[in-house]
């Protein structure tokens, strides 16, 4: 007799974007609390869940992006690792499935540096996990988790690492493998063949998106804009203890979201549901998330 499966298929999702190759790696989900929500009532965002059939309390998908041009390839974020929870840190298995090795990575973008994005940086032994890759993000993301003035602050307030102070010490020891391969850039800068950084701070100091433009055609990696869509697409207002400036991350939200919508653009993100990609349009006085349908071809 033949046995069910007990687990999905590898979860890779292959697209184009002009002669830029993009492979959505999935690195798994979080399940979480709905109470690091702010500025709306844990009952009314659990009704909102509710209401297009999602699990409550959230559960949140986790996104890599593997790109290849120009004869490299690179790789946007790395996950959650082994250090959270076990439904998280696929990013490897997942990875194998696309046939890439680790060492074949040249180019390691940061969105930023919260555990979710980047505790697959390094080994438990403090190794890299990607040998031969030079690791760029933006300037502010860096000063960021290295300042002890900051580390202070999220001690005092809990905002933007609700959890405790542990994040601080955690993204320095996944980049220190890194140290001498390092690079640090601003916003509007070319940091790899076809993709050009853009600054959206708020969620953290540095987070960054990335515009892949290629042949006409073009795809923005917003990273965090959203961490719930069936919530803050239709409440931008609503924020995240994440945060580490609940305002501005608002207001590049509306900013984010007025420039997609007005553009039509094409939209991939960390935390959108796998494979990721979609279209934003607006509906009446709000916006609403158009889930790319899967590709047959490439």
């Amino acid at each position: 007799m033949t046995q069910p499966p007990t687990q999905q298929v590898p979860a890779i999702h292959h697209r184009r974007v002009g002669d830029v190759s993009l492979t959505v790696v999935s690195d798994g989900f979080l399940d979480g609390s709905m109470a690091v929500l702010q500025n709306i009532s844990v009952e009314e965002s659990s009704e909102m869940l509710r209401a297009v059939f999602r699990p409550v309390p959230r559960r949140t998908s986790l996104n890599c992006f593997i790109i290849q041009s120009g004869g490299r390839t690179a790789l946007i974020d790395t996950g959650a690792g082994v250090h959270m929870q076990k439904s998280s840190g696929q990013l490897l298995r997942n990875l194998a499935a696309t046939g890439i090795a680790p060492g074949e990575i040249d180019t390691l973008l940061m969105t930023h540096l919260h555990p979710d994005h980047s505790n697959g940086l390094a080994t438990a032994e403090g190794g890299a996990f990607f040998p031969a890759a030079e690791l760029g993000m933006h300037e502010a993301e860096l000063a960021y988790w290295t300042s002890a003035e900051a580390e202070a602050e999220v001690a005092r307030s809990g905002q933007g690492v609700p959890t405790g102070g542990a994040y601080f010490p955690m993204a320095k020891r996944q980049i220190a493998p890194y140290a001498d391969r390092m690079r640090l850039f601003k916003g509007g800068a070319e940091v790899f063949p076809g993709v050009t950084a853009m600054h959206f701070p708020g969620h953290t100091p540095g987070h960054c998106g990335y515009l892949i433009a290629s042949g006409g055609q073009s795809l923005l990696i917003w990273g965090d804009i959203v961490h719930l869509p069936e919530v803050q697409v239709p409440r931008p207002e609503v924020t995240i203890a994440f945060d580490v400036d609940p305002a501005q991350a608002a207001a590049t939200r509306r900013r984010v979201f007025d420039m997609v919508a007005t553009e039509k653009s094409h939209i991939a993100g960390m935390h959108l549901h796998f494979p990721g990609t979609a279209h934003l349009g607006r509906e009446g006085d709000g916006y609403r998330l158009f889930p790319e349908a899967w590709a047959q071809t490439l």
